[in-house]
């Protein structure tokens, strides 16, 4: 049988048929009430009660899957130092533009914080190819170099969390924070698990799932809690 016909069609998920009328016409701050309402009703009892729930419903609301209940990482105090972190006027370092584009600049600038992803920069990718080593790996021997206080955010790249690991590992880096949350397949369990063993504070996704988007939906919630605007 071709893998086609192994697909998933329209008739498995029902003949319910909608209409314009079935839709709400709600604004986005109310449909985002409504969803956390949602996750918080469906949820229950698995989300703790402490600071953080906000960056678990957070996740929740952006990939719509209940699995990061179980998945979603936090080492002893990581929201409260990532919070002093910013602060005190931490850079939020990004593995990929993506996840750049998607953190909040209103709230960014209302923490007095910035954020960077060194990802397009000619020197990295001169130097990635020089070594023959990934992009992300160079972006985070750049980051070492910088003297500013550092959340570094990873949801794409496993090969910058081991790099991350081993500059940890050598005394040359220590982020305020680790958002290790890269999806796929090849070395993202392992990175995370080695995150995980290092004294540096963290929020990991276990497994294999992630994203730019979960990286970028971690760092609002901070933001956000900072600001107090959501």
């Amino acid at each position: 049988m071709d893998r086609a016909d192994k697909l998933a069609t329209p008739s498995e998920f029902g003949e319910n048929r909608v209409s314009l009328d079935d839709i709400e016409r709600l604004g986005p701050m109310e449909i985002e009430r409504r969803s956390f309402a949602i996750i918080s009703r469906e949820a229950g009892d698995r989300i703790p009660d402490d600071n953080r729930a906000m960056i678990i419903k957070r996740v929740i609301h952006t990939s719509a899957d209940f699995d990061y209940l179980d998945t979603l990482c936090f080492s002893e105090g990581a929201v409260e130092a990532a919070l002093e972190a910013l602060r005190s006027g931490a850079w939020i370092i990004t593995d990929t533009n993506m996840a750049l584009s998607g953190i909040n600049k209103p709230s960014l600038k209302k923490a007095g914080c910035e954020a960077h992803c060194f990802i397009a920069d000619e020197d990295v990718a001169r130097e990635a190819k020089t070594r023959g080593v990934t992009r992300a790996s160079v972006c985070v021997e750049k980051a070492a170099a910088l003297t500013h206080p550092l959340i570094y955010a990873v949801g794409n790249a496993p090969t910058a969390l081991i790099r991350l690991y081993e500059l940890i590992q050598a005394g040359q880096i220590r982020p305020e924070l680790i958002i290790g949350v890269p999806v796929g397949f090849v070395n993202v369990v392992q990175s995370k698990e080695l995150i995980m063993q290092t004294d540096v504070p963290y929020i990991v996704a276990r497994g294999r799932k992630g994203g730019s988007n979960v990286a970028a939906c971690i760092c609002n919630a901070l933001l956000y809690e900072l600001d107090g605007s959501r």
